[in-house]
């Protein structure tokens, strides 16, 4: 059987599920692959990437590596999945990063520093596409993504700065999809 999964012991789906970034301005029609019940892959055709059209439609798939492991080694907790034959679990190795990292980003984490930052982000992302450098520029993008998660996740965006911090990130994303194709176009666009 693929991956040690027995297709006649586990309820395996297909589920429409289309994804969406709308800070990254990037969709696509996809698929879910249910084991039992719980989301192990997922298969995306990207209509647009940085809010520009894919031409051609590109493919992706992603796989829930841990999830799948769980199904192989029979455990119902992550942190139980055997992680090296040796008596080392997931855990072992991750969960005190997750305990740490949890509690930074739920109820330490200085939001004002970090809207600071989300703006830093903004600046630097502007000033690297200025110099005609789309791919550095692009890592500012991701920046700015994660740190307006982290402002979401705390709960200091209303909903209506919520929208409006999409849309920034979102013409980040833009700007440098447009910027990396004119590097490779010779300045043609996205026509």
């Amino acid at each position: 059987y693929a991956l040690g999964i027995d297709p006649t012991l586990h309820d395996l789906r297909f589920v429409e599920d289309d994804w969406e970034s709308p800070t990254l301005g990037a969709w696509g029609l996809g698929w879910e692959v249910w084991c039992d019940g719980m989301e192990v892959t997922q298969f995306t055709y990207f209509q647009q990437v940085g809010g520009i059209d894919c031409r051609p439609v590109a493919g992706e798939l992603t796989y829930g590596l841990e999830r799948l492991a769980m199904y192989v080694q029979g455990v119902e907790n992550v942190f139980d999945l055997d992680w090296n034959g040796r008596g080392v679990t997931y855990g072992d190795v991750f969960l005190q990063s997750e305990r740490e990292y949890s509690k930074y980003n739920f109820e330490l984490a200085d939001t004002d520093m970090l809207f600071r930052h989300f703006e830093d982000a903004e600046r630097e992302c502007a000033h690297i596409l200025e110099a005609g450098l789309p791919l550095p520029a692009y890592d500012q993008v991701l920046k700015a993504s994660h740190l307006f998660n982290m402002l979401d996740a705390r709960g200091v965006i209303s909903a209506t700065e919520r929208q409006a911090y999409i849309a920034r990130v979102r013409a980040l994303a833009r700007a440098c999809a447009e910027a990396w194709i004119a590097s490779r176009t010779g300045g043609a666009g996205n026509g």
